[in-house]
């Protein structure tokens, strides 16, 4: 069971950290750097903790929890704590001769006093690692876990409300009329990772107080396999990028775009890499994960009833297992097509040529797009996909890289975070002017005597 903030006060909360931030204390960069120690400190005492949690919730085996959550997070703070100085620095541009000598800066500012909601399906890296951007860009910050994954939620809360003061740092755990409650208050941002619908919601109550949102949804990620593909290649890393977390994942292979060609090679090379990776009974293995909830369950099971089911299909309700499943025949208007899968369930659609193919490719954004084959042909079809972004002949590898900002476009999010992304994501760039006093010219002030030549030197810049 989750433990539920049942005796907090919201209002107070924020209130609390609104004043405290006000002190302007957190706008110190040794302040800031100190807390991002004490954070790492904190989740390095808590590791055991953690993997035994999300274990309970997810079934991830500690292989996959500590390359999918922990070490991102930890990487993450690392990250920041090595340029932080430099990000932070006001940063000197140019300056019309207009304006001489003043010169001009940007610096960047903290948004203030933040909330972050974050999603069951990587509890701890999706909840934490936004977290380091926001104390990184020097905020005062609640948390909301999911309640879907109450175990790790737990833990979050006892590794930063053990750890921070309530005026700076805060979890508060709960059910979703707790998240209705946050919801109500006033902040600088939100930033928010789950499923599109909550995401309108979330957008719609940030609306009523004019705060920005970070979103980071999903989508239907597609992945296109061109004739010139490496099937074998491509079948292995479609397979792990599918069933990481048991597919429960914003930027697993939601689809498959096969030529109809390469479409049996690609679906017996899938079938077999399963079975090295998971073996003949997936749900013995330790490295495969269980759908969060019954409801999720019910809702995945539902889509094996499109198309045909050509590998996996077995499904137990009580241990909430889904085997890695290979759907055929599958047709544009089933309900497996119509929405994000979030499961181990992968469809495979067939074309015959390049036109067929154009007819195919998503309308909607997606949260990331992969493409397999020659590498100057899969960049031309890349390109031709709006989505999040996304991987040449791999899938899932390009959220490992820090220096590549991650998030949505259009109905899959908006914003963007990771690396030195989180800390702009966390911070206004604000512009400012810094004049001398030693000279200061009538030009233009009025009665504008000079106007004429104002007008020309303007006119000439």
């Amino acid at each position: 069971m989750i433990t539920t903030d049942i005796h907090i006060d919201i209002p107070s909360l924020v209130s609390s950290q609104r004043k405290f931030y006000r002190f302007q204390k957190t706008k110190s960069i040794d302040f800031r750097k100190q807390q991002l120690k004490r954070l790492r400190k904190a989740i390095i005492e808590s590791e055991q903790q953690l993997y035994q949690a999300v274990e309970k919730d997810l079934g991830k085996g500690y292989e996959e929890a500590f390359l999918t959550e922990m070490s991102l997070v930890i990487k993450e703070i690392d990250l920041h704590l090595k340029h932080l100085s430099r990000w932070a620095k006001p940063k000197r541009v140019s300056s019309p001769i207009y304006i001489l000598p003043s010169k001009s800066e940007v610096v960047p500012e903290p948004m203030g006093v933040v909330l972050i909601i974050g999603p069951f399906n990587y509890p701890f890296q999706l909840t934490m690692a936004p977290l380091v951007g926001a104390m990184s860009g020097g905020n005062c910050c609640v948390i909301k876990p999911s309640e879907q994954t109450p175990h790790t939620a737990n833990v979050i809360q006892q590794v930063i409300n053990s750890t921070f003061d309530d005026h700076y740092l805060h979890v508060v755990t709960g059910d979703v009329e707790v998240g209705k409650a946050l919801l109500r208050q006033a902040y600088d941002l939100i930033f928010f990772t789950g499923s599109t619908t909550v995401g309108k919601i979330v957008m719609q109550k940030a609306a009523e107080h004019l705060c920005p949102v970070v979103l980071e949804l999903g989508g239907k990620s597609p992945s296109i396999v061109l004739p010139s593909a490496d099937v074998t290649t491509t079948a292995k890393r479609i397979a792990w990028g599918k069933t990481i977390n048991a597919g429960q994942t914003c930027i697993a292979p939601d689809y498959i775009l096969v030529h109809r060609d390469l479409a049996d090679s690609l679906i017996d090379g899938i079938s077999k890499h399963w079975k090295d990776m998971y073996g003949d009974e997936p749900e013995k293995s330790n490295h495969y994960g269980r759908i969060v909830s019954e409801r999720a369950f019910d809702r995945l099971t539902q889509y094996l009833n499109d198309g045909q089911v050509v590998y996996g299909g077995h499904a137990d309700r009580e241990s909430r297992y889904i085997a890695p499943t290979i759907l055929r025949d599958v047709n544009t208007d089933d309900a497996v097509m119509k929405e994000e899968i979030f499961g181990p369930i992968l469809p495979v659609i067939t074309y015959k040529d390049e036109t067929d193919l154009k007819h195919m490719l998503p309308e909607e954004k997606p949260l990331a797009c992969y493409v397999f084959g020659n590498e100057k042909e899969a960049i031309k079809w890349f390109d031709q996909v709006d989505a999040g972004g996304g991987a040449i002949n791999d899938t899932i590898l390009h959220v490992s890289n820090a220096n590549i900002p991650f998030g949505g476009v259009g109905k899959s999010g908006m914003g963007n975070y990771h690396g030195k992304s989180s800390f702009d994501a966390f911070t206004h760039q604000k512009g400012r002017i810094v004049s001398k006093t030693w000279i200061d010219p009538n030009l233009r002030y009025p009665p504008y005597k000079s106007f004429s030549w104002i007008k020309r030197l303007l006119k000439s810049w």
